[in-house]
This record gives structure tokens, sequence and C-alpha cells, in this order.
């Protein structure tokens, strides 16, 4: 069959939109949820979705970037832009999910539907591996399983596909119907049911019920009894079932699991004999996945040889940008295991946020399994590359080498990798941002390891993504039409400068604070654009921080006169924010000297006051909420008593992270997010709602087998008194791993094992009593991540989650994850 045309006209009559069009012939092609990421705007159709944020407040960045067709549902904008066409509907994200549901039922599509707690998006991908020799497969991009994500997904399905497999994730109750009708499953898989993501549910079982719709008019489902325990067999979804279980009966019955160097081997028993396979993995939750992977190929009437035969082939799944340091002050995002249309342009999205350089460089691998002539396809990647204005592309392979042509900017070709490496010297590439993008034949892991600086092996990770997560949880909490203020001081709390900076820029955070005006000028430096406001303005900088447009905390009288001397030389209102001591006696303008405050700012002409702020001293402690209103109440009247003088009305904000979620009412103007952003918040019972942002790793340098008696570190602190086994990992307290946790107080996690400290922390290297385990140099030690928290660590050693973070030192590289 044909793929159908979707002109406006006939997306009007799908949606029965109130239609003012003015080109009701035009194709859509492309569906947009947010401005920032078009591909071809000509034949893109904005879908102007409210949810944190109001997708109307975008439209105007849309027509800029070259959109002509809204959906929308606020009838203000409906005559506003006389050029283009107008879909009014009652809810855009319905009318997202219905004309996506539409689109699918124009195809007799096989489709298998995947849901879960865990594992959803890499069995997908695993899936893809197994089945793409036999199938032209459209998949979910990334893990694009939500109420946007999945109508996004299948919408890409063509003709020529046929099979889709899709994923489905959903928060809370009432949600996977839509899913479901979306998907239509005629397949299901159900994966692991755990406790990510149950927020929205009363309880497990409620969760299971909910997500088990997604299979109601699926013909065969694949599931293990472990998680449907709650459950009547009968109530099961599917025709058909097949089970798989390690633990029970079931139709594949995993009798034997044996680690193998780096694979597994497992034995199973199916259809009362014995069968086998080998997984290229030793992890527990890929052991998993792979079993899930093994029942759905029995399931879909491949044979245990066949299975067999695939899985071995299995290759690992990297679901996550990685933005690393690069040579010659470059910065490299590492998307080197899959190349195909949604995902280069999700990473193109992600190259856009990087404003560090003024260079971006693409390297790309031809596109493999597309269904796609090489014309039309990388003629839209071209295209795609212009729009996203791409400075150089880098294209590897015959294929898209044929296609240099259609490529107008800085270009270079290479038949293969080897080529590249090759020629890699007379590349120069230098101060630039580098996307390394590519299908996984091409390994252009070499590719990456050629352009990354060599790194410590000890690292922090920083999960971009769990960090947007988190500034989205606080922006649910906030009323309308309040800022928000992102606390980017101490190195973003450890976690790094412009990496964090670009991320809230992007995501459109109002403004950025930072303790000194170094901090502040690195970042005007790498391309950011946002009010910053400086919260340690020392005199000896005034004339940087008037050069790069930041904007001081004004706390003392002192300070006042002197930035207000250093700005003699301008002829502007220069913004300054005036600190409050309400109750914190550590910054701040007190009763006494307000007084005299007031001329001084209704003098200074060329002072303009942008905020007006305070510092809330307990807001997330309940025994002092007597005090927290008192200084509410002092602000209040302090704040007032400006206002009146200056006769216009500054910004106003005094609460912090605790202070969003226990004090609604004193959100004012703006408030600052600090540590909730970074995935902490004390008022948040184990931080429910909030990601874990950061995950800090070392490896194992050497192991060592003591007998009875010997000692461990300096001053022979660490005794092993029966004998047994160390092993050295490469942190220390010059890394930030503080010497208190020595002699058994900290403990890492070692191949799923809590090991505890031996011996004092060395200044490079710590000592693990990893007595009974199998360990050897070069496996991974975790210092904390979202098992091991940053608050159980802190808790150890009697500090705060703060100062944890703050000191990991800079010789540890930060990598950044972006899926």
């Amino acid at each position: 069959m044909q793929n159908p045309t979707y002109t406006v006209l006939k997306v009007a009559e799908i949606l029965n939109a109130d239609a003012k069009l003015v080109d009701e012939q035009r194709v859509v092609q492309y569906l947009v949820i947010d401005s920032r990421s078009i591909l071809i705007p000509e034949n893109s159709l904005f879908f102007a979705l409210s949810s944190h944020r109001n997708g109307h407040d975008f439209i105007e960045d849309a027509y800029i970037r070259g959109i002509r067709n809204f959906v929308i549902t606020e009838h203000k904008y409906a005559h506003k832009y006389p050029d283009c066409n107008i879909l009014i509907v009652s809810n855009a994200l319905m009318a997202l999910q219905q004309l996506a549901g539409y689109h699918r039922s124009q195809y007799n599509l096989k489709t298998i539907g995947i849901t879960g707690s865990n594992g959803k998006t890499i069995v997908k991908e695993w899936l893809y591996q197994l089945l793409a020799a036999d199938e032209n497969i459209v998949r979910s991009p990334k893990s694009y399983n939500s109420q946007i994500g999945v109508p996004l997904s299948v919408w890409q399905i063509q003709s020529e596909n046929t099979l889709g497999i899709f994923e489905a994730g959903i928060s809370g109750v009432n949600e996977m119907e839509t899913l479901a009708d979306i998907i239509q499953p005629q397949i299901g898989v159900l994966t692991n049911i755990g406790e990510a993501h149950a927020e929205g549910f009363h309880s497990k079982k409620e969760k299971l019920k909910e997500k088990l719709k997604l299979f109601k008019d699926a013909e065969l489902f694949v599931y293990s009894p472990d998680y449907v325990t709650d459950f009547n067999f009968r109530d099961l979804p599917g025709k058909k079932r097949f089970s798989w279980s390690s633990t029970r009966g079931a139709d594949l019955r995993i009798i034997a699991v044996e680690p193998i160097a780096q694979n597994c081997y497992l034995r199973a028993i199916y259809l009362d004999r014995e069968i086998e396979c080998m997984l290229p993995f030793k992890d527990r939750a890929s052991i998993e996945n792979g079993m899930i992977c093994w029942a759905t190929l029995l399931a879909l009437g491949y044979s245990p040889e066949q299975a067999d035969e695939r899985l071995e082939r299995l290759s690992p799944v990297s679901m996550r940008l990685e933005l690393k340091t690069g040579i010659n002050q470059c910065s490299v995002i590492d998307d080197s295991y899959s190349a195909d249309i949604s995902s280069l342009a999700i990473a193109l999205d992600f190259l856009n946020q990087q404003n560090q350089h003024p260079k971006k460089t693409v390297i790309l691998s031809e596109l493999f399994e597309t269904g796609r002539d090489d014309l039309h396809l990388y003629t839209e990647i071209a295209a795609l590359l212009a729009q996203k204005k791409v400075d150089r592309l880098i294209g590897i392979g015959k294929h898209i080498s044929n296609f240099a042509h259609l490529f107008n900017i800085e270009k270079a070709f290479f038949e293969d990798t080897s080529a590249f490496i090759r020629n890699f010297p007379a590349l120069h590439f230098n101060q630039e941002t580098i996307l390394v993008k590519g299908a996984r034949r091409f390994e252009f892991a070499k590719i990456s390891k050629l352009l990354t600086q060599k790194i410590h092996d000890t690292v922090l990770e920083i999960n971009l993504n769990a960090m947007v997560n988190n500034l989205q949880f606080y922006r649910s909490k906030i009323k309308p039409g309040v800022k928000i203020m992102a606390m980017v001081k101490a190195f973003s709390y450890g976690s790094g400068s412009f990496e964090v900076a670009n991320l809230l820029q992007f995501h459109k955070v109002d403004y950025l604070a930072v303790a000194y005006a170094d901090e502040g000028i690195a970042l005007r430096k790498a391309g950011i654009s946002l009010p910053i406001m400086v919260m340690s303005p020392e005199q000896s900088a005034f004339d940087a921080i008037i050069k790069y447009r930041l904007e001081p905390e004004i706390y003392s009288l002192e300070i006042l006169h002197s930035f207000n001397s250093a700005l003699s030389d301008y002829d502007f209102d220069y913004p300054i924010h005036i600190k409050i001591d309400s109750g914190m006696h550590r910054l701040g303008f007190d009763d006494a000297e307000i007084d005299q405050l007031l001329p001084i700012l209704t003098n200074a002409k060329q002072l303009k006051v942008q905020s007006i702020f305070s510092h809330l001293v307990a807001s997330g402690e309940a025994e002092h909420d007597g005090f927290t209103q008192a200084q509410i109440n002092k602000f209040t009247i302090i704040s007032n008593q400006l206002i009146d003088v200056l006769g216009y009305q500054p910004l106003l904000h005094i609460a912090n992270t605790s202070g969003i979620s226990r004090w609604p009412g004193a959100q004012l103007d703006m408030v600052r997010l600090g540590i909730g952003l970074y995935g902490f918040d004390s008022v948040l019972t184990d931080n429910r709602g909030l990601q874990t942002t950061m995950a800090l790793k070392t490896t194992v340098t050497q192991v060592k087998a003591l007998t009875s008696g010997e000692t461990v570190g300096y001053s022979r602190r660490g005794v092993l008194p029966n004998g047994g086994t160390i092993a050295t990992v490469k942190i220390g307290y010059a890394d930030g791993y503080n010497r208190s946790f020595g002699n058994g107080v900290g403990k890492m996690i070692v191949n799923g094992h809590l090991v505890p400290t031996i011996g004092s922390i060395c200044m490079d290297m710590t000592m693990l009593d990893v007595t009974g385990i199998d360990v050897k140099p070069g496996d991974e030690a975790i210092v904390f991540n979202h098992e091991r928290t940053i608050a159980q660590l802190a808790e150890q050693i009697g500090t705060i989650p703060y100062e944890i973070l703050t000191n990991v030192s800079q010789r540890v590289k930060r990598i950044y994850f972006y899926e």
C-alpha cells in the first residue's frame, strides 16, 4: 500500500477541529511538540501542549523557526497569525493521540507492545536486533513511551514496515488504555515489575493492573508468573500466553544460570526437552532482559537453535548520549552505538543545547535498514543538518559518500572507519562540539576514544534526564507565572559548569545564580545568555561583572556604594539584587540599615533593583515554622518599604528548595531551586518524586590475598585477623572521598556486593575488604548512585549531602548522560 498523504485539511477532518486554513493542501509529515526540535518546518504541525509549561507560549518561537501549521486550544491565537493554518481543538494532547491512532489504523501491521517497570527500552532494542533480519521494523525512538512519546513513535509507521515494536510507560491510573488504542499490539511483552514509577499508584497490584491494559486485545502475551502473582491466570490478557520463569513452572523453565567469563550460559526446559542459549552479558538486569527476549523468540515460533544463535550475537545497547571533555578544548557527544533518523534528530537537539564552542561538527555513518532509498534518505539528512545549523559533516561509509553533493556545509567523507582514523591528524579538531553518531557495525567507539581526553578511571556520571525530571517536578509545584532561579554555584553543586547551565537554559529557567564572578564569567564565555546573579560579588571583580553582564547581589552599604561608583562611566540602569537579612544573619541588610538604604536607591539613577530577596533558615523543619513565618512577615514589610520608594515592582523571592514544597504562599514572584535540582529535598520522604542525578564510580587497580594478622594501609590500621582479600580502588581523599570513610566506616558496591573500606583512606587510593567475592582488576566500584545514596554517605560521617557533592574534586572527570 501507499503511505497516506495528510493535508492540513485532512488532519482537520480527522480531529474534527475548528479550522482556519490559508493553505489547506499543505502536506503534514512531522508532528512537533517542542519549538526547539523542528526538522522540516514547512511540513510540520505544531501541537501547543500544556503540561508544566503552556505550549501556546512557544507558538511565536515556532513561527519564527518557519512553522505555519498549528493545533491550539486558546482561541486568542486563532487570528494572531493570518498566514498560518490554525486548527482549534478542546485538548491538544488528545488531538495528538487521536491523529496517531488514526495513522496506526491505516496499516495492517504486526505490532509488539512492551510495558513494565524496568527493562522496556533494552528489551525493545534487543528484539529489534533479533528480528531485524526477518522484518522491516519501526520502533520507538530511545525511550519514547509516554502519553506524548507513544503517538510520536507510532506516527513513524510507513507502508514498508512489517513489524512495529513500541514501548508504553505510565505514571498513573487511566493512562494505559489510550496508549493501547494507539499501539494496538497483537503481541504483548511484560518486563520486570518493580518499584520504579510507583508514585502514581496506591499499590503494586494497581500499577500492574493498569499496565496489563496495554494487552487487552493481544493475541499473544509473553510474561513471567513471578510478576503476576496477585492475578488469577484466567484474568491475564492474551488469547495465547507464553510464560517464562527461573523459580516456578513455566513454558520456558530456566533451570541453570552459569556465568562464563563475560557471558552467561542458560539452560531451560521447553516442550519437555532441555534447551540452552548463551548471552554475551553477565549482569543481573541483562540476564533477565535476555530471558524475556528468549521467551519472546520461542513464543513467536523460532526454534531453540535459531534463538540461541541470535541471542549470542546481541550487542550492548547504549540509550544515553555521553557528553565528555575532548582533545584540543573540544566537547564530544558520544552516540556511537546507533544511527537512524529519529535518534539522529534527538542527538542534534542535544548538540544544539551546547553553546560552549562556536563550531558544531557531526561525524555520521551511513544509515541502514531505514526502508528508504538513499537519495531521499540523505536529502532529508542534509536538510536536517542545515536546519540544525551544523557547521561541518564528516561522513563515513560508501553510501553517504555517494551523496556528498547534497551537503552544502564544510565536509569530508571516508569509505570506512579505518580510513577516517588514518586521516585523523589532518582533520584538525579544535574548540568545537563534536557529535559522534554511528551504526554499530562502524565501531565508532574507536573514533570516540581518539577524540576524548584520557580520563582518570574515577568518574562522576551526571544524568541530565534526571535533572530535567527534577526541574519539572518543582515546576509542577509552583504557581503559574512564578519564575525559577536555578542555583549553579560551586560548580553546580559539583556536577558541572556550562554542561548543566546549557541544559537549564534549554529548558527555559528564568535565572541562574553563582557564588562568585568567575563562575558567571565562565558561563558567559560558554555561551550562556540567561540572567546570572552573583551572590558574593567582590569589589575587584566589578569591572568584569559589568563587562560580562552579570548581576550582583548587594548585601551591604559598602558594596552598594562601591558598585555604584564602578558604574560612574556607564549610562544605563544596571540590574542589582538587594539581599534582606530576615533571620539568617549571614549577609544582607537588617532593619537598622533600611533607612540608610532607601535614599541611596532613590538617588542612584544608574541602578535598577531587579529583585529583592531573603533566605529562609529552616523552611524544611516543622519545629521552626514559627520562625519561618516571622521571616516571611519581616521580608514582606521591608520589601514593601523598598517598593514604595523605588516606584516600580522588582521581583520578590524568598523560597528555597524545601520552601517551594512546604511554603507555597511564599513562592512570590520567583523561587530559588538549589539542592532539589540535584535530587535532594529534606521535606520529601526518601526524596520521593525526585531522581538521582549523579553516580561516582571508580575501578579496581589490584587484588591481594593476605594471610592471618596482616595489616593494610598507613599506621597499620586495617587488620585482617583471619586473613582475606583486599581490592585497591582508584579514589582517595584528593578525589573527595573523605578520610572519615576509612576503617570500615565507608562502603562501596563491587560486583553487586556492598563491601567495607579497610585501613586509612589514602590520597589517591582506597582499600576494600572483598573477602569471599570474585573481584579482579578493572572491575567497577560504585561509591554512590541511586542504590548507595549520597544521603547514606553523608549520614555515615555526620555531614550533609551538599558537602559530599561539592567535595568531589575537579580531577574526577565528569561524564554527562542524556537520553
